[in-house]
């Protein structure tokens, strides 16, 4: 567990001490492009390729009780996801999940994105110790600890809705 946390500071002082992205184009299959390593908002929408990010950015109408804990919440707690830009259903949440965090105020820098590929493997190997298997995985931290994390579409099939439960549940109710 102390390795985990480790890492994440790590990824976390790396992302937020440079504000280059630090990532590999990959294809791994025809007229695909892979974006394997830390990712940002800015990356995705800026990808000519990348069609379905403005397209699910501005169709997300936001779950209004997972908006407002998220709200309340948003300096206390971090996030860090993980994608594929090979992966529909990412191309579906990732959007929606940068504007949700948008819409909640969430500071940028409480928020990083990981790459992976098909493999489910970005650098660092740190798909391995926090047990990712499917994409895209949003994972929240409080105070460097996990606290939940919603796997794609999650248990409700609305990943707003899941996070605002699990950020409640962790610091005792609604605030």
């Amino acid at each position: 567990m102390k390795k985990i946390v480790f890492l994440l500071s790590m990824l976390l002082v790396v992302y937020t001490s440079d504000a280059q992205n630090r990532f590999e184009t990959l294809v791994e299959r025809p007229n695909e492009k892979s974006l394997v390593g830390v990712l940002s908002k800015e990356v995705l929408s800026n990808e000519s390729s990348f069609t379905w990010f403005a397209e699910n950015y501005k169709a997300y109408q936001a779950h209004a009780g997972g908006l407002a804990t998220l709200k309340n919440y948003r300096d206390s707690i971090q996030l860090l996801a993980f994608m594929g830009t090979w992966c529909e259903d990412s191309h579906f949440i990732i959007p929606r999940f940068f504007a949700l965090t948008e819409q909640a105020g969430v500071d940028p820098t409480r928020i990083v994105l990981m790459g992976v590929n098909r493999k489910k493997e970005t650098w660092g190997d740190l798909t391995k110790p926090l047990g990712i298997v499917n994409v895209p995985t949003l994972i929240i931290f409080k105070n460097g600890k996990e606290i939940g994390r919603v796997v794609e579409y999650g248990k409700y099939g609305q990943f707003d809705r899941e996070i605002g439960e699990i950020i409640q549940q962790s610091f005792g109710g609604p605030r």
